[in-house]
């Protein structure tokens, strides 16, 4: 009889793809892959270990998995992915309820390493981080109509606050012909939706091909059969090219949608985090996005209570939040991470401080972000149905402004029958909290 893998994924839609990768190696190699852990020979965990709260929240899984073994209801716990590659052999030593450990080098060779584990020969296996796999055939765990587009792993931006490359190494990207042969066959099974990540999307291809080519390989996608949305996510913003800009605007299925990571508004903070830029700078980058496209819906992440964050510097944030008037907006308290150079630096606001910045910052971006959602009211928006409540029969999804997982939704009431999955132009009526409401429009 074969043996049950139940597989948890934590963290990053990157991670995510990593997690697919080797659940259809497990698959392929006879392993039952089950949705719960109950009743599983083994646990697999893909941890993040990127900030405090990521790290917590693959602590806590790991607790709980504990406690299930202890039932009996969960045979072996394994643990991969980001926090086993960053702390090893203390994972073992510190919680003896896992039985073995691996390093994101070892994903590739998850299936004889899984075997070793069964067999007791083997509780740890750590390779370079370089042997990463970036390609192969996936068991989406998305849902049939959409996917991740993973086009390059590891980073070479070097964040002082960011741990990414020591944990996954340099960025290495994956060659133009892998990555469209891929979103072709992702097509052929029905995917419709392709969301295009990478630590540093804009970087990609400046590794192997001497220059960033995010331009060549977007048009490229563009072309897909069967492929009706590509979204762009993680573009730093001292990359995004006019090229990139313009293959953007002239494409039929790249959204205008841009997730670009400021980080802070203040250059002195910004020097600090080894980042580029200033508020003018930053604010000068966005309307020339808004000239180039004017639907372009922008999305940012900002950083309260980095080290060196005075008043002055939090004031002009706060400022330039306001000025910018993102579309989206996400704002997290700093957190420092052992063996980051932001972690040693001086003059780090009290975490109380931070956070209530934070939550000043999106108070700010609430008002922004409804006044946005009213002007939609009257507007036909492009949507893809993901849901249906038989009990009030209205369905749900998402507008093209809207990255799965990530932003709002919208409630759709239709005539007519709809499939999940389907595209469908929607009259938006009104707006409830962070979600729209609309009728389905055959006009």
């Amino acid at each position: 009889m074969a043996k049950k893998i139940g597989f948890i994924s934590l963290g990053c839609p990157k991670n995510q793809v990593d997690s697919e990768l080797m659940l259809k190696k497990l698959a392929d190699a006879g392993y039952e892959i089950i949705d719960t852990p109950i009743g599983a020979d083994a646990v697999i965990i893909n941890t993040c270990g990127f900030i405090e709260a990521a790290k917590q929240e693959s602590i806590d899984n790991i607790f709980e998995m504990a406690g299930y073994k202890e039932d009996g209801d969960v045979g072996k716990i394994i643990v991969v992915g980001c926090m086993a590659e960053r702390y090893r052999e203390e994972i073992l030593k510190e919680m003896p309820e896992v039985d073995a450990v691996a390093g994101i080098g070892a994903n590739g060779d998850i299936v004889s390493f899984v075997d070793s584990v069964f067999e007791g020969k083997e509780n740890m296996l750590f390779p370079e981080k370089e042997k990463l796999p970036l390609c192969g055939e996936r068991l989406l765990t998305t849902p049939s109509y959409r996917a991740y587009l993973k086009i390059a792993d590891g980073c070479s931006n070097c964040c002082t606050y960011c741990a990414i490359p020591k944990i996954r190494g340099p960025q290495r990207s994956r060659p133009i012909e892998s990555i469209v042969e891929e979103a072709k066959r992702l097509a052929s099974d029905g995917v419709k939706e392709l969301t295009v990540i990478a630590q540093d999307t804009t970087r990609y291809g400046d590794d192997i091909y001497g220059e960033p080519k995010l331009d060549e390989l977007l048009k490229q996608l563009d072309v897909i059969d069967g492929i009706e949305w590509i979204r762009l996510l993680y573009c730093y913003p001292d990359r995004l090219t006019d090229s990139v800009l313009e293959t953007m605007r002239d494409s039929k299925h790249v959204l205008h949608y841009i997730d670009l990571p400021l980080q802070h508004a203040n250059g002195r903070i910004l020097k600090a985090m080894n980042r580029c830029g200033d508020s003018a700078s930053l604010l000068a980058l966005i309307g020339k996005i808004r000239d180039y496209m004017p639907d372009c819906v922008i999305r940012t992440t900002f950083m309260t209570g980095f080290p060196g964050e005075d008043d002055e510097a939090f004031n002009e944030l706060s400022e330039f939040v306001n000025a910018a008037r993102f579309d989206r907006l996400g704002c997290f308290a700093f957190s420092p991470e052992e063996g980051t150079a932001a972690a040693e630096m001086p003059e780090r606001p009290e975490k109380e401080v931070a956070e209530h910045r934070g939550e000043v910052i999106m108070d700010q971006q609430y008002k922004i972000f409804c006044e946005k959602q009213e002007e939609l009211i009257g507007e036909r928006v492009r949507c893809i149905v993901e849901d249906y409540d038989g009990y009030t029969d209205v369905y749900s999804g998402r507008t093209w402004r809207d990255a799965p997982e990530i932003d709002s939704g919208i409630f759709i009431i239709s005539q007519r029958d709809l499939n999940i999955g389907d595209f469908v132009d929607v009259e938006i009526t009104d707006t409830k909290d962070y979600d729209l409401i609309g009728e389905v429009s055959d006009r």
